[in-house]
């Protein structure tokens, strides 16, 4: 009988796969172990093997294609084998929301009002900025039952930077207000609707945001005029035009003119310019308008202008890129995360290192040290050795520590187990190994599960001092910073020290200030005597 082959769960984190290669076509014999495929999961590269046996009937995943984690990927069975059975089985689930989904569009869409014949026209939430998905009414400067003119103000709205006029761009009776004042509407729907005194306007409400063409027109015509002209304006006009309260066709008419709006005095409330008053506007001394306006002229021409290319390329986003966005951004959001930093005196450090690398069979690096010198704290501090549970919490007895690596494609995090008991040169050897096999990709999830705590080192790049993100469901992460070479105060003299800062990033649902201070105490005790990390 044909069995599926599903995208298998390699690591804990993983959510979907990309069929890196194919090692079987279809029509293939496959035996049990047989190497079927490679999967790139959020981790490395991994074989995949089948454990059933048959022909490959059928391949359902292109090579570099992603998938999630349980869909069906291959189909293995006997020779001559039907098995689009078993594809209809696995995709039924999926394909019954769709058709909910589809019915419900239909439905949606079978319902259409005509309104072309109705004496009215509906006045939408124009869209006033490029990123505006809404905006709220100021203030309306008529209410139903006002004769509405083509270049009146309707409204005040408010967006998401300014507060502007809306015009409706219709003449008649204002019939309809869709949104109080201080309400907000998202674009495109309806605000207001103007025409013939004593229309009925229930169809243009019941036809809603699936408004006819002529209204979709009519809209595009208010947004691009109002667009029109303010653009206008500010090539031909100062920046004080933009401040002055008029409306959008008076501006128009004004920067075809060549009239500066600021010698325009306005009839309608509150001083507001309109067509009329623009239409009807003298010049009071022609002479001083021009020679300032040249003046402006000569300082916009001294200006140096640069022309530059905006341009990005983008490149689809890896899995083990998904992972860290989605593990990091879970951790931070979910765990309130406080940091406290320590200065650590590395003289002793150095010496010792210079002494242990003499006769250790591979080189120790001040990484060793500090991962030595955690997990021995650790022992000391179990509330930092431990994780949130929601109702519980876990204090690890063990101390395995996680080594922040970088690689090619974002971070891995390699677990060093048992670290308090191994020796220095051990852990120098086994973090070694680790750093080659996540470099070509070849770590397994046993290699970077169950970590308690993590170390994380830019020193190496010349950073003094950051702060990390806790890796889940850790409970503190600790940061480690460059050895730079300071002056400090010893026996009341100045002379020159090194010095390295470690921040802890703690979990505050784990770890309290105190806890998280007399950890770094301890580690700062160990690091600036390493003859105790020997004992």
């Amino acid at each position: 009988m044909a069995e599926a082959i599903k995208m298998p769960k390699m690591s804990d984190t993983m959510t979907e796969g990309v069929l890196a290669k194919w090692h079987k076509k279809v029509g293939d014999q496959i035996k049990a172990g047989d190497v079927v495929a490679e999967v790139e999961t959020d981790k490395a590269t991994m074989d995949f093997e089948s454990f059933q046996e048959g022909t490959l009937l059928y391949i359902g995943v292109e090579e570099g294609q992603a998938v999630p984690v349980d869909a069906v990927i291959a189909v293995i069975g006997e020779k001559g084998e039907d098995y689009k059975s078993v594809l209809d089985s696995s995709s039924a689930s999926a394909e019954e929301p769709v058709t909910e989904e589809a019915l419900a569009q239909e439905a949606a869409t079978e319902e259409d009002v005509d309104v072309s014949n109705i004496p009215a026209a509906v006045i939408r939430m124009p869209l006033l900025s490029d990123t505006m998905t809404e905006g709220v009414i100021n203030k309306w400067n008529f209410k139903v039952g006002d004769k509405i003119k083509s270049d009146d103000s309707l409204a005040d709205v408010e967006t998401d930077k300014a507060t502007m006029e809306v015009v409706g761009y219709e003449e008649g009776t204002l019939l309809y207000i869709g949104v109080e004042e201080g309400k907000a509407a998202q674009v495109n729907d309806i605000i207001a609707i103007v025409g013939k005194e004593g229309t009925d306007i229930t169809p243009l409400l019941k036809a809603g945001n699936s408004s006819p063409k002529k209204e979709n027109k009519a809209e595009e015509k208010a947004v691009s005029s109002e667009n029109k002209p303010a653009e206008t304006a500010s090539s031909v006009s100062a920046d004080s035009d933009s401040r002055i309260k008029a409306s959008p066709l008076a501006k128009k008419l004004a920067a075809e003119k060549g009239i500066d709006l600021n010698e325009v005095k306005g009839s309608a409330e509150g001083g507001r310019i309109v067509k009329k008053d623009v239409e009807g506007f003298v010049p009071a001394a022609k002479e001083t308008a021009s020679v300032a306006a040249s003046s402006k002229e000569e300082k916009a021409f001294a200006i140096p202008q640069y022309i530059g290319e905006e341009k990005f390329t983008e490149q689809p986003v890896s899995q083990m890129r998904k992972t860290i966005a989605r593990r990091l951004s879970e951790s931070l959001f979910t765990a309130p995360h406080f940091y406290l930093t320590i200065s650590i005196d590395m003289d002793n450090a150095m010496a010792a290192r210079t002494q242990i690398n003499a006769v250790a069979p591979v080189k120790v690096s001040f990484n060793d040290i500090v991962i030595k010198a955690v997990a021995v704290a650790l022992k000391q501090h179990p509330a930092v050795n431990s994780s949130w549970g929601g109702d519980k919490i876990r204090f690890n007895e063990h101390t395995n520590v996680g080594v922040a690596m970088a690689v090619e494609d974002g971070l891995l995090v390699p677990v060093v187990r048992f670290a308090d008991g191994k020796s220095l040169s051990h852990i120098s050897a086994e973090v070694k190994d680790f750093a080659q096999k996540a470099k070509a990709k070849k770590l397994q999830p046993k290699d970077w599960e169950g970590s308690t705590f993590t170390v994380s080192n830019l020193g190496m790049f010349g950073i003094d001092e950051f702060t990390s993100i806790i890796n889940s469901p850790d409970g503190a992460i600790l940061s480690v910073g460059a050895i730079n070479q300071v002056p400090v105060v010893k026996n009341g003299a100045v002379v020159p020290g090194n010095i390295m800062k470690l921040t802890l990033g703690c979990d505050h649902r784990v770890v309290d200030g105190a806890t998280g201070a007399a950890f770094l105490q301890t580690l700062k005790g160990l690091l600036e005597a390493p003859i105790r990390l020997l004992a």
